[in-house]
């Protein structure tokens, strides 16, 4: 039950956002959706350095939680079993 009410806040949050952005933005943005893909495991971090240094996580993880966002459902977070 807590997991599920911790969802709902997040898409209720993920709406907001949106809306915001439409404020901000203008009335064209108001077909902006979120996407989320969670997964859980072992992931590699490093500092990418250039002209502008980033922190990076590399591995299968992030690549199963990105597949997850990108073939996902607007306005809908997919989250693996392994989470």
């Amino acid at each position: 039950m807590i997991i599920r009410l911790s969802f709902f806040r997040t898409v209720v949050g993920m709406r907001a956002v949106v809306k915001k952005l439409e404020l901000t933005l203008g009335p064209e943005t108001s077909d902006l959706c979120m996407r989320f893909g969670l997964h859980s495991g072992p992931v590699t971090a490093g500092v990418l350095r250039g002209d502008r240094a980033r922190f990076q996580l590399f591995g299968d993880t992030m690549n199963t939680a990105s597949r997850m966002e990108s073939t996902g459902k607007a306005n809908r977070i997919q989250v693996s079993q392994d989470t």
